[in-house]
């Protein structure tokens, strides 16, 4: 049992502690909640990680103007050289807010997705929702469906179709993670389909301009990609925290959540719309970034040591990983930038592989 102590400075404040929790309550105004002392520290080094390599990302991307990193801050608040600001906050600092605000988005949709499904291999990319974003943008650059769109709208509406379709499909007096899962891969298998089909029979040039989007791309992103994003962050992560505690309740089974006044078809609803709204913007902006979704949670999950992915901390580790991805798309060939799709994938794939092991050799890999 938790040791429970008063605090007798602040009265009507009361603490309980066991090993790697904390509660409080206090009576004015009524307010309870639980703190894990390892989580909030996760937090804090992740966050001092994510802004790290925003800061080095913006010093050492593309161009033949490097800015010392200690120059990199005073910049952003305006202060320096005309070359340093315009290098700065011109060049360099659209392309990296682009970077960290899909990071986060994809971060956070995949620990929704793992967490509602309660399957570590469970992600965006993995359940058909990148993929029928792709196939959008391919029918609308081949078939001319859209009406002239452009390819963030395209990507849009097709990674939204995809995840209401997958619900929809999942659906039987119910969902489950698992039929959500399966549902999600047959999607996932239709849309890439789709999408080969298009641009076998297209123009090369179009062709090019597909698979440049498909395989997830920064190049020339910048402030029309960045606030559209940003709004979506700034909506639908509050909404995502504040049905947190229904979340965790999911986790114990549906049963046994419904015992306890849980809504579990409408909060699962609420967190796969969230979840694919998430990744449905991040993928419209920067294109499907391969395996940030599958790696960042798990990784989170480590870090905290918590029964779920944190969806906060794994959008904060999915910030840093498309940020370092992205620094090393632009340095590691001297003569062109690469996609950062194809850093995360070279990256993602062998982390999806190990994972893969993991599963099955817990007896849940199938």
């Amino acid at each position: 049992m938790p040791r429970v102590s008063s605090t007798p400075s602040v009265p009507g404040v009361h603490v309980a502690r066991s090993p790697g929790r904390a509660w409080f309550r206090v009576s004015r105004p009524p307010v309870s909640g639980m703190v894990r002392p390892r989580l909030v520290l996760v937090w804090l080094v992740l966050a001092a990680a994510a802004f790290g390599a925003f800061c080095v990302t913006i010093a050492f991307g593309s161009g033949d103007f490097p800015v010392p990193p200690a120059d990199v801050v005073p910049a952003l608040w305006g202060s320096g050289d005309f070359a340093t600001l315009f290098a700065v906050r011109e060049l360099r600092l659209p392309r990296a807010m682009v970077a960290l605000l899909c990071g986060l988005a994809f971060g956070a949709a995949g620990a929704i997705f793992q967490s509602v499904t309660r399957n570590p291999l469970a992600s965006p990319d993995m359940l058909g929702i990148t993929q029928g974003a792709g196939a959008a943008v391919a029918a609308g650059l081949v078939l001319g469906v859209g009406g002239g769109l452009s390819t963030q709208s395209l990507g849009l509406i097709g990674a939204l179709a995809a995840g209401l379709a997958m619900y929809l499909l999942a659906w039987n007096r119910g969902t489950t993670g698992y039929r959500i899962v399966l549902v999600g891969i047959g999607i996932s298998w239709m849309c890439t389909s789709l999408t080969a089909y298009l641009v076998s029979r297209t123009e090369t040039y179009q062709a090019q301009k597909i698979l440049g989007w498909i395989v997830g791309n920064l190049n020339d992103r910048g402030w029309p990609q960045a606030r559209p994003l940003a709004l979506a962050l700034l909506v639908l992560l509050p909404a995502v925290l504040l049905l947190g505690r229904l979340q965790r309740t999911l986790l114990l089974g549906d049963e046994v959540a419904g015992g306890l006044g849980t809504p579990v078809q409408r909060t699962r609803l609420a967190l796969l719309l969230c979840g694919s709204a998430l990744a449905a913007f991040a993928t419209a902006a920067a294109g499907p970034v391969l395996f940030v979704a599958l790696a960042a949670p798990q990784i989170a999950q480590r870090l905290a040591r918590t029964p779920a992915p944190p969806v906060t901390a794994a959008a904060l580790t999915g910030a840093a990983i498309v940020l370092v991805s992205d620094l090393i798309s632009q340095r590691l060939l001297s003569d062109m930038v690469l996609p950062v799709g194809v850093v995360t994938g070279v990256l993602g794939a062998p982390f999806l592989l190990w994972q893969l092991a993991r599963t099955n050799r817990a007896g849940s890999g199938g």
